[in-house]
């Protein structure tokens, strides 16, 4: 017996654990992987709350609702004069809240966070992370920096209102936006969050570069696997530019310093800089993941091999790689020399080539498939057409000239929801897609679909007419549009989209229900319900801590659907057909 053989059959002989040591600190990563799905849940439904909030205020900015004068001042109250129930500072921090939630902790804990921990070691043949303590460590980091966060809303002057971009100056002095401790409370969440986040992106790297089970050359890895080694690189090489700015923010607030404070000799457009040098490679942090995770349910669900599986690995790479000199474009009207905008505006139309390539690969994929339309490929062909259209619009914003037209408009809010917002599909693809390994039941599928319908027709309706609100010169974060003259004619838009948000928030309790009645009542699932290639439907379920009962020996990549050596339409990567020695030779 080989000694990984020996290693497997120790992990399977474990005492059974504590209640405290397998559900609170636990060292199994699949265990890691749920703690942060439901974390990342949570701070869902507290993101979409606010983003409704802020939504209201939008449509009805002079209307007070009756019945929310419970809820105290200064978060919202029943304005003076018959005015809006949200008062100015308050909307402030609700879009800066809302954003920053929604991106470091509901995307990325859950895209990066769950799914980074419960399928890299399942899908390479791994029997846990290269380092348990650690991946431990990194939840409980990243679950105190959301407490952080969410108890900024309990301070003195409520939470952070600077944008979740955090600009200096604004930012920087507490009498700029009259929030004092909630902007440091906001500082030191996302400090904390990224130290748990280079905490995974270790553990991440060095499971896949060590830990691959014989025969899984990187070749051979499925794309989210992929996507998710090359989010973690990007991790490792970003977060630590934003740590550092965060740093020189909070003693610029607290130390008096002037980092980026003009009256001390600093300069505000260094945070621009820096924020960005990690924002746009965040970006691709974010949608990476989704873009693997698609792919992979594309070609099982379209019963095909993966059209052009080097060209979609390399494109990931290119991605990964662009990324690092377009930051740029978010300053084109920041007074940068007209050449370097130039240089910038080249750089993010060329990062568009290898994101087309995966959209045509995509569309290969699926040409001829068998296609499923099972919920988890419903909502991946919901992520691939959005982010069609998300691509399409930036690249009107990478020419400088519309850029400067459109750039602090409703045209940018519609583009970038179409690109970060829209991996929410990829997300719920990902959570019916592996629910069944996961948590051992399925999920209804009856209830998935109507989800689907209605967040695919209610996600489109809330973001699709910004477009025609930014080309009209829609400003956003303003908090009553109808103080201006040239929007009130456009108010209408206004209207709609607030109450396609509205019922778009309503329909993902169809996915909450189905979610949590499916944990406790939900057909017991098959070891592997969908017919899947990849290593993890060949562990048992439930997987035992291990993962497998023996290290699995890879044979083929994972895309072998409708292969000719089988009568069965799919082929696992270690099922031995009796003509694997050229393969295992690989």
């Amino acid at each position: 017996m080989s000694e990984s053989a020996v290693a497997h059959g120790a992990h399977g002989q474990h005492a059974k654990p504590s209640f405290i040591s397998h559900y609170i600190f636990s060292l199994d990563h699949k265990m890691i992987g749920r703690q942060f799905l439901f974390v990342g849940l949570l701070m869902l439904m507290i993101g979409g709350i606010l983003a409704m909030l802020v939504r209201w205020q939008l449509a009805w900015p002079e209307s007070p609702v009756p019945g929310l004068g419970f809820i105290s001042e200064p978060y919202i109250y029943p304005g003076p004069n018959g005015g809006g129930i949200i008062p100015p500072q308050t909307y402030n921090a609700l879009f800066t809240m809302h954003a920053t939630i929604m991106i470091f902790f509901v995307v990325m804990p859950i895209m990066v966070g769950t799914f980074g921990n419960f399928l890299i070691p399942l899908m390479i043949g791994a029997g846990d992370m290269a380092f348990p303590k650690l991946n431990m460590l990194s939840f409980w980091v990243g679950a105190i920096s959301g407490v952080v966060m969410l108890s900024s809303f309990f301070v003195p002057g409520g939470p952070a209102a600077g944008g979740w971009t955090g600009y200096a100056t604004l930012s920087a002095k507490a009498q700029y936006t009259g929030v004092e401790w909630g902007q440091h409370l906001w500082i030191i969440a996302l400090m904390l969050n990224g130290v748990s986040s280079l905490m995974g992106a270790i553990n991440y790297i060095t499971t896949v570069v060590n830990m691959r089970a014989p025969g899984m050359g990187y070749f051979r890895m499925p794309l989210t696997v992929w996507s998710l080694f090359i989010t973690a690189i990007l991790l490792l090489l970003a977060l630590p530019v934003l740590t550092a700015a965060l740093a020189m923010l909070l003693f610029d607030r607290m130390a008096g310093t002037s980092f980026f404070l003009p009256e001390g000799g600093g300069e505000p457009l260094l945070w621009q800089h820096m924020f960005w040098f990690f924002g746009h490679p965040e970006v691709y942090i974010l949608v990476l993941p989704a873009m693997g995770i698609t792919s992979d349910l594309l070609s099982t669900f379209s019963r095909k091999p993966i059209f052009g599986y080097h060209a979609m690995a390399f494109s990931m790479i290119a991605i990964a790689g662009l990324s690092w000199i377009v930051w740029g474009h978010h300053m084109f009207i920041s007074g940068m020399n007209p050449l370097l905008g130039t240089a910038f505006m080249m750089t993010t139309m060329v990062i568009a080539v290898p994101s087309a390539i995966k959209v045509f690969n995509w569309l290969g994929t699926l040409w001829g498939g068998s296609i499923r339309l099972t919920v988890p490929m419903l909502f991946a062909l919901g992520f691939v057409s959005n982010f069609l259209i998300g691509g399409l619009s930036g690249i009107f914003m990478a020419s400088t000239p519309v850029d400067i037209f459109i750039h602090d408009t409703y045209f940018i809010v519609a583009h970038f929801h179409y690109v970060v917002a829209g991996i929410i599909f990829a997300l719920f693809a990902a959570v019916y897609y592996w629910f069944p390994k996961m948590f051992y039941r399925n999920m209804n599928q009856t209830l998935g679909k109507v989800h689907f319908v209605l967040t695919y027709i209610f996600f489109n309706g809330a973001f699709f007419p910004m477009h025609f609100l930014g080309v009209g010169g829609h400003m956003r974060r303003i908090y009553n549009p109808l103080q201006y003259e040239f929007i009130t004619p456009m108010h209408d838009w206004n209207i709609f989209i607030t109450w396609s948000a509205l019922i778009l928030g309503a329909s993902q309790l169809f996915f909450l229900g189905n979610f949590f009645w499916s944990l406790f009542a939900g057909k017991k699932a098959e070891q592997n319900p969908w017919q899947a290639n990849t290593l993890e439907w060949s562990a048992p379920t439930p997987a035992p801590h291990g993962n497998f009962l023996t290290t699995p020996t890879v044979y083929r990549g994972p895309y072998e659907y409708s292969s000719p050596e089988v009568t069965e339409d799919w082929l696992p990567q270690d099922k031995d057909i009796g003509a694997s020695t050229a393969a295992k030779a690989h």
